[in-house]
Formats: structure tokens, C-alpha cells, sequence
């Protein structure tokens, strides 16, 4: 009999130990977008864009996360979140607007369209804090690591799902990320991807779920069944109990995917779910197909599946396994095109593909992994993409005349020994500082002035301590941009008589050498 997942975990992170005893060193590349963009049913409906062809901004907690979406001109706006670093309960705080509605216990897309959350650099982290989608549309959730997220008990809890989804959401594609967590329920977990109340057309793509009790769920009932249209292909699943997925209701499609050690069931389709499961690889694992602890039947298309040292249950009252030996007893019909790769080279591409930090790797159907386009001019993190107002690079400073010489300033507060007017003065041996590590600095005219680009400048020994930042009209309130990190900052041309740079975040004490700004 197969261990429950707490106990088996061990094993996992004693292998983790000795790689770090050896040496073992981790590489995570920067992230790319995704060559094609989305697939399966998230490309139905409209489609699933997130926020291409919006301003690209970079977020380190996730209160800046939050900001970014509060910051836009309407709840619709497309916008591009770059996540680096740990977001974690430290680091995330409610953030108010008009174009949001946050919360400070998680990651909140509520009663918003059209953004990407997209790790880069050295990786994004969400450490036991969810990411919740409520009421959304057009969300692409990518390369990151959403670990130990609980329903209850301690350290921190808050609902318990990694990535979870309710209430009238549309169109999510969820790629290359990497969800986990270190247990089952009666240690505090839950589901690592649900969908409940009026979920549709939503893909999960290259991810990797392990080490919990309990993998996803379509459907929080049996009367929960307006959920549906789901694709999952190319992830792994990995050390879970059951739920791989859920499905009540509904119709997904289930191609690619590599389920290895699912010790109580996987796919289990119910209350009049139809599930198209195509060229999988199942592994050392039990029940991985069927109606389970339920008599509301559900129902399966297979073809092309391979059962690796699979088990399976009598059949029962409550239980109706699909094997020992797996035939369809439905039909699904699949709206969309996917290339399919012949189950044998499922564990291999999959394991060369799957999770955050992967360098967004894809497979073409040809059982051999390949690298997202380079030159893809929807690529968030493209460092050659001259277009990119966000562009933080202090070395590449704007052309023209910088408007804030000769200008007047003032601020919410100043350190002893520094002045509002030094941010303005031409001379980077001289600086501003709060009177604390959060703070506010304005550059201002006498008459309308036309900005649309600014650039922060830190004083020598300062260099990377401001963290995020928001940037004002201070004339009507609205938000310009926000962030993190100092250095070039674009946005909409707008006329004003008062541009304020609000640090909201730092990792010690700011120093603004120049509070630079330009014309269009």
C-alpha cells in the first residue's frame, strides 16, 4: 500500500537535502512568453490574451502586485506583471482603487480583465499565499511558484487553494508554473487548481502539481455543474492523493499529462462529466481513471493511454474504476486543434517542460522539446524590445531636455540633512530622503507641463533600495505607472503642474540623487 502523501514526502525532501549537500546548483531563466500563446479551450470563447498590448510593469511583493492593478486607468485596462521574488502575507497588503479589489491575505484578481502575472529573472515565489481569480476574465498566469498554501491551521492560511477560481471566470491559461504543497487535508491543505461556480475555458499547461492530498477539482458539488470546458496537457502529477482532477460537470480534455504515484485516484469524472483523455502516461499509480466515492456516474473518451504499473479497485456501490483494462463509454468532441505527442515520450517531455523556471519550454507533437520564439514580439521580458516604457536601466537615460531643472519640489517628508530641491538640481552627489524607508518626492511648475517619461536616479551606496513605487498626476490623483525599482519610467503622455513619486516599498532608507523628467 502506498504511504499518504505527508509520509511520503520525506522521501522527496531528503533528496532535496542531498542535492544542496552536493553542490547542486538550480539554474531559472528568464522567462519568455510562451511561443503561440494559449492553447486548449482557453483559446475558445474570444480567446486568451491577458494583458498583451498593455504597459508592462515589474513587481518584488505582493503589495506592488496589487498596486499594478489598482494603478490602471479602469478594471479592463490590459496591463503585464512581471513577478520577481517571494510574495508572501509580509509583503502583501490591501491596495484600494477604483480598478481593484484586493485583499491582504492573497493575491486578489477580482472583478478584473485582462492581465499577466509572469515570473522572471531569478523566479517568482508565492509562499503560502493563493492566487485567487473571482469573477475575471482573460487571466494568464505564468512560470511561477505558488508552494504550501493552507485552509487552515498554522503558519498563515487563506482558503487553502494555490491557484483558485470562482464565480463567473472566463478564459484563464495557466502555463509553466509550478504548484505544491506538503500534504493533505488533515495537515491544512486543499486543492492545488479549482474551479467552482461558473468556471469556463480555462487551460493548465506545463505545470507541475505535487505533494498534496488533493490535486483540483471542476465543480465544489454535485450541483455545482456550470463549470467545465478545462484542458490540461503536459504536467505532471506527482506524489497526490486524488483529484487529478475532480471533474463534476462539465467537459475537460486530458492529453500529455504524466500522473505518477496518485495513491487513492486521479481522473475522476462524475455527476455527468465527460472527460477526453488522450495519450497519457500513468504511473505506479491507483484508480487513475473512473467514477470514485459517488454513484452520480460520469463518463470517458480514451485512446492512446499508457498504464505503468497501474492498480485498480473492485468496482462498487460508490466506485466504478475505469480499468483494468480502459474503454471509452462516451463521445467528446474537441474544438480546437493540438498537436499530440504518442504517450512514450510523455515522462521525458514532460519532465523537460513542465513547471516554473523551465525556460518555457514547448512540444510540437514531435516528442522532442522546443524553445519558445525569441524574437516572439509578444515576449513581456524581451530586453531588446525598444518599445518598452518600463524599461528600468538607469545607464540608458531619455534624450531631451530634462524639465525638472529649474522646476520647484516638495514632498510628504525629509530626512535630516537632505532637501526636496536636490532631486532636481543636476547633481547626483546630493539627494532627497524620507524620513523613513516610505515617502513621497514632487517635481512641479508653475503652468501646465507635458510628462511622459520620468527617471529616478539613486545616490551612490543607495543603489536597489527602492522597492515599489507609485507614480501620481498629483493634479488629478490618477496613477501614472507603478512598480518597482528605480531607473526610466514611461507612460502616457499627460499635461500637469505636479508629478509626485511615491515610494510605497524599500529595503532600507531611499536616497534620490535626480527625480528626472521628460517630454515626449
Amino acid at each position: 500500500m502506498r504511504r499518504p502523501v505527508a509520509l511520503r514526502l520525506q522521501a522527496a525532501l531528503g533528496t532535496l537535502a542531498l542535492a544542496a549537500a552536493t553542490g547542486v546548483v538550480l539554474s531559472m531563466p528568464e522567462a519568455a512568453a510562451a511561443a503561440g500563446g494559449a492553447t486548449g479551450y482557453a483559446t475558445q470563447n474570444g480567446g486568451t490574451t491577458g494583458g498583451a498590448g498593455g504597459q508592462t510593469v515589474r513587481a518584488t511583493t505582493g503589495t506592488a502586485i496589487h498596486q499594478a492593478l489598482c494603478g490602471r486607468a479602469s478594471s479592463s485596462t490590459p496591463i503585464t506583471i512581471e513577478v520577481e521574488g517571494t510574495i508572501n502575507h509580509g509583503n502583501t497588503s490591501k491596495v484600494s482603487g477604483d480598478s481593484c479589489n484586493t485583499a491582504a491575505d492573497k493575491i486578489e484578481l477580482k472583478q478584473i480583465s485582462n492581465v499577466t502575472l509572469v515570473g522572471v529573472g531569478n523566479g517568482a515565489v508565492f509562499d503560502q499565499l493563493g492566487i485567487h481569480i473571482r469573477e475575471a476574465s482573460n487571466i494568464v498566469i505564468q512560470n511561477v511558484t505558488v508552494r504550501n498554501v493552507k485552509k487552515s491551521g498554522s503558519p498563515t492560511s487563506n482558503g487553502g487553494d494555490a491557484i483558485g477560481m470562482e464565480s463567473d471566470v472566463r478564459n484563464v491559461w495557466v502555463d509553466h508554473t509550478t504548484l505544491e504543497a506538503s500534504g493533505g487535508e488533515s495537515e491544512g491543505y486543499d486543492g492545488l487548481f479549482d474551479m467552482k461556480a461558473n468556471t469556463q475555458y480555462v487551460t493548465l499547461s506545463y505545470s507541475t502539481l505535487r505533494n498534496s492530498g488533493r490535486g483540483g477539482l471542476i465543480g465544489s458539488s454535485e450541483s455545482d455543474v456550470s463549470n467545465g470546458y478545462v484542458t490540461f496537457h503536459h504536467n505532471l502529477y506527482e506524489n497526490i492523493d486524488s483529484r487529478a482532477p475532480l471533474l463534476r460537470g462539465g467537459t475537460a480534455h486530458m492529453y500529455n499529462n504524466h500522473y505518477k504515484g496518485l495513491s487513492k485516484s486521479g481522473i475522476n469524472s462524475r455527476a455527468g462529466a465527460k472527460a477526453k483523455v488522450d495519450s497519457n502516461y500513468f504511473e505506479d499509480s491507483k484508480d487513475v481513471l473512473g467514477t470514485f466515492y459517488t454513484d452520480a456516474a460520469g463518463s470517458w473518451q480514451v485512446s492512446g493511454n499508457i498504464y505503468d504499473n497501474v492498480t485498480w479497485s473492485q468496482p462498487g456501490e460508490d466506485n466504478n474504476p475505469a480499468g483494468p483494462d480502459p474503454q471509452s463509454n462516451t463521445s467528446v468532441s474537441i474544438p480546437y486543434s493540438y498537436p499530440l505527442d504518442d504517450a512514450s515520450c510523455v515522462p521525458d517531455v514532460v519532465s523537460a517542460t513542465a513547471g516554473a523556471n523551465k525556460g518555457l519550454k514547448v512540444s510540437d507533437g514531435s516528442c522532442t522539446p522546443q524553445n519558445p520564439d525569441p524574437t516572439d514580439p509578444t515576449d513581456p521580458t524581451d530586453p531588446t524590445d525598444p518599445t518598452d516604457p518600463t524599461d528600468p536601466d538607469p545607464t540608458d537615460p531619455p534624450t531631451g531636455t530634462n524639465l525638472s531643472i529649474g522646476a520647484g519640489s516638495d514632498g510628504s517628508s525629509k530626512a535630516s540633512g537632505t532637501s526636496y530641491g536636490d532631486v532636481r538640481d543636476g547633481d547626483l552627489g546630493t539627494y532627497w530622503s524620507p524620513a523613513g524607508t516610505t515617502g513621497s518626492v514632487s517635481v512641479k511648475w508653475s503652468s501646465a507641463t507635458t510628462v511622459s517619461k520620468i527617471n529616478i536616479r539613486e545616490a551612490a551606496g543607495s543603489a536597489g533600495t527602492i522597492g515599489s513605487y507609485r507614480v501620481l498626476n498629483h493634479d488629478s490623483g490618477a496613477v501614472l505607472a507603478s512598480g518597482s525599482g528605480a531607473g526610466v519610467i514611461g507612460f502616457q503622455a499627460v499635461s500637469l503642474k505636479k508629478i509626485t513619486f511615491e515610494i510605497t516599498g524599500a529595503s532600507g532608507t531611499p536616497r534620490i540623487a535626480e527625480f528626472e523628467t521628460y517630454a515626449p
